[in-house]
């Protein structure tokens, strides 16, 4: 993300390169890049001749140089953007004579998603020296929610930590799904407000109430009234709650768990830094710890492991995934 702002900086100030190549597994900074380039680097006047966009399934490393060597008219600059660059991975070495000597009135902008140039190559050492080489990398689960509160921020918005939760569950590490409900959201909250669990029930649909991070909780406190309440509703909504995703969810619970009990200063801020969660959480862990000592959380994650093979299939194919989840919290909580 510091890494993004400095490249918008340094374009806002009028410090261009010729080339961006912007590569990597997450597509929503390759995007925001690629974005800021397109709609703020020429004036509206400019873009109709000396801004063209392509694609890389529709064109060759030989089209995008011939572009790039243009010059352009009636203005400073051209830019020349490549989304969907991926497309051209068994060719793409061949735009290391151009990233070499590139044309200094282009700024050519390759947007090469879920892929990566291998750094012992010749063209990412050229590009490296000429342009900008930025890599997108895939935020981990646990990095997520403190991503969403540092994009809030900078619009004047926070969030409570339960309510940052439950879009990473339902939403996964998706960052452009992530900011298009953050989007819904500010659209409906004056600036300066905190969204809240009822916020994003109301406004995308998520129960507050019925879902994997509540099931968690009430699996840490031994609440089995609770825990059947939410399994029976995600029995009603199983394309919303898939049971490998839940099942996922326990197990990296209950292998925090483990690294909890293995832990001699049980503090809350040591605890939020070992298991890199919100400190706000840490009671959770607290709490489970009391109910499930380190022996019985190594049974559990056995039970876990034996229950995703049934949910996927193994040995367990003619079992509903009710049931399956059902007696998976049955054996977990006696």
């Amino acid at each position: 993300m510091d890494k993004v702002k400095q490249i918008v900086a340094d374009i806002k100030k009028g410090n261009t390169k010729p080339i961006y190549f912007l590569m990597g597994d997450e597509p929503y900074y390759i995007d925001a890049i690629a974005t800021y380039i397109e709609k703020n680097v020429l004036s509206e006047e400019e873009k109709g001749f000396n801004q063209m966009v392509l694609y890389g399934r529709d064109v060759t490393i030989d089209d995008i140089v011939s572009n790039a060597k243009r010059y352009p008219m009636m203005a400073e600059k051209q830019v020349v953007l490549v989304k969907e660059a991926q497309d051209l991975s068994r060719t793409i070495d061949k735009l290391e004579a151009y990233a070499a000597n590139p044309q200094p009135t282009t700024i050519l902008v390759i947007c090469y998603k879920y892929k990566k140039l291998d750094k012992r190559k010749k063209l990412y050492k050229t590009i490296e020296k000429t342009g900008v080489l930025f890599e997108s990398k895939k935020l981990y689960d646990n990095q997520v929610p403190d991503w969403i509160r540092r994009v809030l921020s900078g619009k004047k918005y926070t969030i409570n930590p339960k309510a940052a939760q439950m879009l990473v569950e339902f939403l996964g590490t998706d960052l452009g799904k992530i900011n298009n409900e953050l989007d819904k959201l500010q659209l409906v909250l004056p600036a300066g407000s905190e969204i809240t669990p009822i916020h994003i029930e109301e406004n995308i649909g998520i129960s507050k109430d019925y879902n994997n991070f509540e099931l968690r909780k009430a699996v840490g406190e031994r609440d089995v009234l609770k825990a059947n309440r939410i399994i029976n509703y995600f029995a009603q909504n199983p394309k919303d709650n898939p049971t490998v995703v839940t099942v996922s969810l326990l197990f990296n619970f209950f292998s925090q768990l483990l690294q909890y009990h293995a832990l001699t200063d049980k503090s809350q801020f040591s605890v939020a830094k070992a298991l890199k969660v919100n400190p706000f959480f840490v009671k959770e862990y607290q709490a489970a710890g009391k109910n499930y000592p380190m022996r019985k959380v190594s049974q559990v994650i056995a039970l876990l492991r034996e229950a995703d093979l049934k949910s996927k299939g193994v040995g367990a194919s003619n079992l509903p995934q009710i049931d399956l989840l059902k007696e998976m919290l049955f054996k977990i909580m006696n």
